[in-house]
């Protein structure tokens, strides 16, 4: 699931060219098409220097997902009664340390040809569209991985990752949960922006 992830996030690494403007399809195909290229150009720079890909990584990812949005289904009841300053101080931990976990595994993908987009399927609405992708690894092997996109009032934006039909809000919801009902909300939150909170995701 590890190198999943780092693939769904590569997805969006590029400067968004008019969010608001672009439905989700297009969103992933063009990204994913446009991704591979800084990547191979800039492969040498960013295997010696893993802060720099954290930071690109940084800049172009976040303008694309709805960080508070899906902070708070990973919290889900636990954020009842919690400040909205303390929802959204979790919400951009969290996004922090995914993107600390996940960086390095982007320079594992070589070629936009990894990543195929499906059409559309199923009900979707403006609440929420799924997007399904399917990633082929080095080592030959294909996985599922969709994208759920909702409309905001800056255009379409992701708020969970569902890979090999795990869901990433619900994986990180149960583990979360626990901590914050076992520790409390405030000492939850110091350790995730100590980067000291351990969550699993199975690797693949």
């Amino acid at each position: 699931m590890f190198r999943l992830l780092a693939a769904a996030f590569a997805l969006f690494l590029v400067t968004p060219p008019a969010l608001g403007q672009e439905g989700p399809v297009e969103i992933v195909r063009e990204t994913g098409n446009e991704i591979f290229g800084q990547i191979e150009l800039s492969r040498e720079h960013f295997e010696e220097n893993p802060d720099a890909l954290r930071n690109l990584v940084r800049e172009l990812m976040l303008p694309r997902i709805d960080v508070v949005y899906s902070g708070r289904l990973v919290l889900g009841r636990a954020s009842r009664g919690v400040e909205r300053e303390k929802v959204i101080a979790f919400a951009d931990a969290l996004a922090e340390l995914l993107i600390e976990r996940y960086a390095s595994g982007l320079l594992e993908f070589r070629t936009r040809d990894q990543i195929q987009v499906l059409p559309l399927e199923g009900d979707n609405s403006e609440r929420m569209t799924k997007v399904r992708t399917r990633v082929t690894l080095n080592n030959g092997k294909s996985a599922p991985v969709d994208y759920v996109f909702r409309k905001t009032d800056e255009g379409w934006k992701i708020f969970d990752v569902i890979v090999e039909g795990i869901s990433y809000v619900a994986t990180f919801r149960n583990q979360i949960g626990e901590r914050i009902r076992i520790n409390g909300f405030d000492a939850t939150l110091e350790r995730l922006e100590a980067g000291r909170l351990d969550l699993e995701i199975d690797d693949a």
